[in-house]
């Protein structure tokens, strides 16, 4: 659906996006992720058509942008991180606007304006002015007229900045279901979004692409050792034993466990007889206050594998076979935030001067055209 082959965007005297080099199959949302500066709205920009780019090349569906401009754009929907909106229209005079402009027949505008309507919760609102709506109901309007024309490729960048959690969980609603029809790129700096959304991820530093993958498989293919957490129940010095002859496991470390607080028995006190004479209370001690102890004998470690082989199994069947209880087990890895931080921080700061002309370009606001 989309290809980006070995696009670079060169500013004069300043760092730039340098040699992108990604696809998108039909179908995948995909998560563009990177800190302020890094390229991705300069990337985006260059796929919609609205920065050409100094070197490469980007296909839309076969069509190149640069020897068919026109048509690839017909085949994109793009939502800016500030919606383009004209804050003087009412709702359904911008919704045809649009529709002029992605020149959708006018037999068909009605329809696709009503379909648009209610698939985004607009309805009643149609003769309210734009100015009066609340950000929630802004960025609703910004993907009606990303997704107006039906397009192939949306290209969403930051749809929930500035938010409430409702019109937040909305949004990704929206967003999910129209990545059943459509192929999506969306950036965001929010990293649980990406978790709740993409099935692809897409990391951008300085101007360059430095991780593409499945979220849950980052941590692998970034070298990332395979470890998992157990809880055993039995005697810790057998259990121990077992893991540290296990010919998969490279290490096994003792994890830190709250002290199991003591539990009383309840003392039971006979019901008074009236025949029997009453009996003194026995005096303080040992045995007027017994404590039992019923805390499980269980140990936690931490067990990483050799050659970041899955040993889940493996450990499982030896400690089945040695009948010490499993009672969790669970995989480690680096969160996507663990990641980011790892793959984006020690970034060499850039002269004010020299980043101020990108800063103008990543920050300048756009129109929709045709």
């Amino acid at each position: 659906m989309l290809e980006v082959k070995q696009v670079s965007k060169l500013y004069e005297n300043q760092r730039g996006v340098h040699s992108i080099d990604f696809s998108m199959s039909r179908g995948e949302i995909v998560g563009f992720l990177g800190p302020n500066g890094a390229g991705k709205t300069t990337t985006m920009r260059m796929i919609t058509g609205y920065l050409n780019p100094t070197l490469g090349s980007i296909t839309i569906d076969g069509l190149s942008m640069a020897d068919h401009p026109k048509k690839a754009r017909q085949k994109i929907g793009y939502l800016p991180e500030t919606p383009p909106l004209y804050p003087e229209m009412t709702v359904k005079s911008y919704l045809e606007f649009i529709a002029d402009l992605r020149g959708i027949p006018v037999k068909e505008q009605k329809l696709r304006i009503a379909e648009v309507i209610d698939r985004l919760g607009l309805q009643g609102r149609e003769r309210q002015v734009i100015r009066g709506l609340s950000k929630g109901y802004k960025q609703r309007m910004g993907l009606a007229q990303a997704i107006l024309h039906n397009p192939d490729l949306l290209i969403l960048d930051e749809p929930t900045s500035g938010l409430d959690p409702k019109q937040i969980i909305e949004i990704r609603q929206l967003i999910r279901e129209l990545g059943e029809n459509h192929t999506v790129l969306l950036s965001t700096h929010i990293l649980p979004e990406i978790n709740a959304l993409c099935n692809r991820v897409l990391i951008i530093n300085q101007g360059r692409i430095v991780l593409d993958g499945h979220p849950d498989q980052l941590a692998h293919s970034m070298g990332e050792t395979f470890e998992v957490s157990l809880e055993v129940k039995g005697p810790r010095e057998a259990i121990m034993a077992e893991l540290r002859g296990m010919e998969q496991i490279a290490s096994v470390k003792p994890l830190a466990e709250e002290p199991a607080a003591p539990l009383k028995a309840a003392a039971v006190v006979p019901a008074a007889d009236a025949s029997q004479p009453e009996l003194d209370a026995p005096e303080s001690g040992a045995g007027a206050d017994a404590s039992v102890d019923a805390a499980p004998s269980t140990v936690k470690v931490l067990v990483s594998a050799k050659d970041r082989a899955d040993i889940r199994e493996a450990i499982f069947y030896r400690m089945a076979e040695r009948r010490f209880p499993i009672l969790s087990m669970k995989k480690e890895s680096l969160s996507l935030e663990d990641i980011f931080l790892k793959l984006t921080t020690n970034e060499p700061a850039a002269d004010p001067a020299v980043q101020s002309e990108a800063e103008s370009a990543e920050s300048e606001e756009v129109t929709p055209h045709a």
